[in-house]
């Protein structure tokens, strides 16, 4: 909070340490905040999180100095209802997850042997936004939690968890600027107080630059508002993301009597001024800026939502370092660091409160909204970084009452009323920025509900060629704002394709979760972007890989659209970026980040030719392999693309373009084309059944590949199909939670129907694992809302029952795994074998009901 350090006045003391806390019914530990009880039960394969009670309690020892003051607890964010009780009486409530609130609790205490108790719930509850979402509810006191000591005379904490003390810039260019501070005092002691407000600016330097002094008497128990207008700022240095000067205003509340200082804020000041044209885009002091960047959550891998303060900061400085100059803080405010940083790093950004999906027609629902959103606003008011408002998000994504059209059209009347009154008290509050809904790309729906009419600008999430429809439907859509809402400035507010860093394809499809898919993806969207003027902006979806507990797909649990990973490891698309914006020469082996590969050797060939990938912002570039060039390629959408013949063992790849340069080393294990092959060692090979993709298990260094039908010489399946599942979306595979295993992507793709495999190997000693799961059926679960293209065909079980046969000998019998293990469960059978005659392996399915199925395979040369 702005402010809110050991200035003069007052006194602020963290109290994230030394509290017990306890479930409901549950046993006591100790913990530390930031906190949260769902940083585990999250990630498990059991679905649904606890949603309930959480109770915390902490001793507060003050002595008799404090007597007199005035005693607050305040609370950067607990989830998602907090009841706040000191010795047992309650002190105060709040609701909502994502904003501060603060709590005074002077008349409560005894000076001796004070207990806080804080009761939070995140429970659900119809009357509290956010109702559902793409991201997981955690709960718990997970941001800081102080104690604020302060004189009887001070600065209001009655304004909606604020500081009490609000700026703005109503008049700056690149000659003047003027200041309005607009301060709130409060006086709680027995006698009339004549104060002096003194707010001083200073540059970055600290020299004083403009000051105001306003006298102020105030009665016991009286509540003023004083407005300082410091004018004629003389060419100020202005704030922008090439140069994020911050000035700070100070304002002090003066005792005129003793000349004591009652109570100091220090607030950001940044002098910039800007507008949105829906033809030209957006203009930042007068020069057109393109907007990207990208949205973030606020969990970490491991931690939950209870992230320290450095790495919220680091968020930030990884999308200034990316070439990214827009953060949406989205879908809900966050820790007030993260803005913070925006400020000192030149981050424009959006904050909005979490109307996400639906709405539930009720005046508390109402209220909460207007709440969160005034809350919302008055806290975050002071930070330059700040140009947007935003209050609603794919609201109609789940509409109800779908078999009810007459009353559906009430519910739709309810969520523009409901967007009416939120806008009109954005634009209320704060008449210096602008206001922003965001729509899912349902063009026709939002427009004939009229919410694209009530806001300043619109926002699109879009994701043609991901969830629906194919990448070049996106630029179309755009065009088709321009056309029909010619007078309303667009921003792309969310695209993107989930990149799992484990999976990697040289035949990427939609859904198949390569990264050199998202390359695709994110290469057709930027550019479509970057080539229109009257898109003012986009932000990829997501900064980093997020919690999402009802998500299932090849990470569970986790939605992979990040640039970065949970744990901020950057993608390949990360890289992409940094080639796109970053104004410096840049050259990056995007392919660096597979740095364990495997493949089969080429006919007649020692080596395996694959692509490799250089992300840049230069025109071309020569690639070396172990010192021999590989040509010069020429840059197309900021890639260089090669076919690099891998060597069994270390590959020193480095790519030159001018005076710059970058390297990496490639570990290859080298497949031999036949089993015959001298030159090429055997010793292990995984591979996965029905798939084109490789899957990289890094926690037992594994390399797993795709199959290929059967030739003699070599390996392979004989017979059989690829699993197609009941899903538009995946064009192979399936993308259902596998139990049992971390490692979903080796059980999520199968071959229906096999007959055999083989391994033309040679005689030895070979140990042999077959992988296994049922992907037919098991319990139905809720279409996701946010797969938009969910058009699943109903699932038909049928009874799957087949023996497995090794070399001519039984090796599983009557094998049914739904029956046997349960559906989707992982299944690992491994066995030893002796080669002998040259006879090789065989492995024979044969089916006696249904279909015969394999998933993965594994062998492994013993000696």
């Amino acid at each position: 909070m702005s402010g809110l350090a050991q200035d003069a006045g007052r006194k602020t003391i963290s109290l994230n340490d030394q509290w017990e806390f306890h479930k409901e019914n549950g046993p006591t530990e100790k913990v530390n905040l930031p906190h949260t009880w769902n940083d585990q039960d999250v990630l498990d394969d059991e679905p649904g999180y606890y949603r309930g009670l959480g109770v915390y309690k902490r001793k507060l020892q003050l002595d008799e100095s404090a007597k007199g003051k005035d005693i607050f607890l305040v609370f950067n964010g607990v989830a998602q209802e907090a009841e706040v009780l000191v010795n047992g009486k309650n002190a105060g409530k709040h609701i909502g997850s994502y904003t501060r609130f603060i709590v005074p609790i002077a008349s409560f205490l005894n000076y001796k042997d004070d207990v806080i108790e804080v009761r939070a719930n995140n429970c659900f509850n119809e009357d509290i936004p956010p109702l559902t979402a793409d991201f997981t509810f955690f709960g718990g006191m997970y941001r800081n939690v102080s104690l604020l000591i302060a004189n009887p005379v001070h600065f209001s904490q009655k304004e909606n968890g604020s500081s009490g003390v609000f700026i703005t810039t109503p008049q700056v260019s690149a000659g003047s600027a003027s200041v309005q501070v607009k301060s709130l005092i409060e006086n709680s002691s027995a006698e009339a107080k004549k104060v002096q407000i003194y707010t001083t600016v200073f540059d970055a330097k600290g020299t004083t630059i403009a000051s105001q002094t306003s006298n102020l008497n105030l009665l016991s128990g009286e509540n003023k508002t004083v407005i300082q207008n410091l004018k004629s700022i003389k060419q100020p240095l202005l704030w922008s993301p090439e140069n994020p000067y911050l000035y700070r205003a100070v304002t002090k509340i003066i005792d005129v009597k003793t000349k004591a200082v009652m109570d100091q804020l220090s607030n950001p000041l940044g002098f910039r001024w800007f507008k949105f044209d829906a033809d030209k885009g957006f203009f930042l002091n007068d020069k057109p800026l393109k907007l990207i960047g990208a949205s973030r959550h606020q969990d970490y891998e491991g931690l939950g939502n209870a992230t320290p303060d450095a790495l919220q900061i680091r968020d930030v400085e990884l999308l200034k370092n990316m070439g990214g100059n827009f953060l949406r803080v989205a879908h809900y405010p966050q820790d007030p660091l993260v803005l913070e940083a925006c400020d000192r790093l030149g981050i424009l950004a959006s904050v909005e409160i979490p109307v996400v999906n639906t709405i539930t027609e009720s005046e508390a629902f109402t209220t909460n909204c207007l709440n969160m959103q005034r809350e919302m606003i008055k806290q975050n008011f002071n930070h330059p970084s700040i140009i947007i408002w935003a209050y609603m998000n794919e609201i109609l994504l789940r509409p109800k009452f779908y078999n009810d059209k007459p009353r559906q059209q009430i519910y739709y009347d309810h969520v523009r009323e409901l967007a009416q009154k939120l806008d009109d008290l954005t634009r209320k509050e704060d008449p210096s920025r602008y206001t922003l809904l965001v729509n899912h790309g349902a063009f026709d729906i939002y427009n004939k509900v009229g919410l694209t009419k009530i806001p300043m600008i619109v926002g699109w999430n879009l994701y043609s060629g991901w969830y629906g429809g194919i990448p070049a439907d996106f630029g179309k859509f755009l065009d088709r704002h321009h056309q029909e809402l010619a007078d309303k400035p667009m921003l792309v507010t969310e695209y993107g394709a989930d990149a799992d860093p484990r999976i990697r394809s040289f035949s990427p499809v939609r859904f198949d979760k390569s990264v050199e898919y998202a390359i695709q993806f994110h290469q057709i969207y930027l550019d479509a972007m970057l080539n229109r003027a009257f898109v003012s902006g986009g932000m990829a979806w997501n900064l980093a890989d997020f919690n999402s507990e009802s998500r299932e797909e090849t990470m569970p649990h986790i939605n992979n659209k990040g640039l970065l990973t949970i744990g901020r490891q950057p993608k390949d698309t990360y890289f992409l970026y940094q080639a796109y914006l970053t104004n410096k020469p840049y050259l990056k082996i995007t392919s660096a980040q597979w740095k364990d590969r495997t493949g089969i050797a080429d006919s007649a060939s020692s080596v395996s030719t694959q692509p490799f990938q250089v992300a840049t912002n230069l025109k071309s570039a020569e690639l070396f392999l172990n010192g021999k060039s590989l040509g010069t390629k020429e840059t197309v959408d900021h890639i260089c693309n090669w076919q690099v013949p891998f060597v069994d063992g270390l590959n020193q790849l480095r790519v030159v373009s001018g005076n710059n340069s970058d390297q990496a080393n490639i570990n290859f294990q080298l497949q031999p084309f036949h089993f015959t092959a001298s030159d090429i060692p055997f010793k292990d090979m995984n591979v996965l059944l029905g798939s084109k993709r490789f899957y990289i298990d890094e926690k037992e260094h594994q390399l797993w590949m795709p199959d290929q039908p059967y030739k003699k010489g070599t390996w392979g399946w004989i017979g059989g199909e690829p699993y197609k599942g009941t899903n538009n979306r995946i064009t192979y595979g399936s993308d259902k939670n596998i139990l049992g295993t971390d490692h979903d992507p080796i059980y999520q793709t199968q071959q229906v129907g096999i007959k055999q495999f083989k391994f033309d190997v040679p005689d030895e000693e070979y140990e042999l694992s077959l992988y296994f799961a049922e992907l037919v059926g098991g319990a139905a679960k809720e279409a996701l809302a946010y797969n938009l293209d969910n058009n699943h065909k109903k699932e038909i079980e049928e009874q799957r029952i087949f023996d497995v046969i090794i070399n001519g000998m039984p090796f599983l019998s009557k094998l049914n795994l739904a029956t046997d293990f349960g559906y989707t469960t992982a299944v690992r059978k491994k066995t030893r074998i002796t080669v002998q005659n040259g006879k090789g392996i065989t492995i024979d399915f044969n089916a006696i009901e249904g279909k015969a199925v394999l998933n993965a395979i594994q062998l492994r040369k013993v000696y």
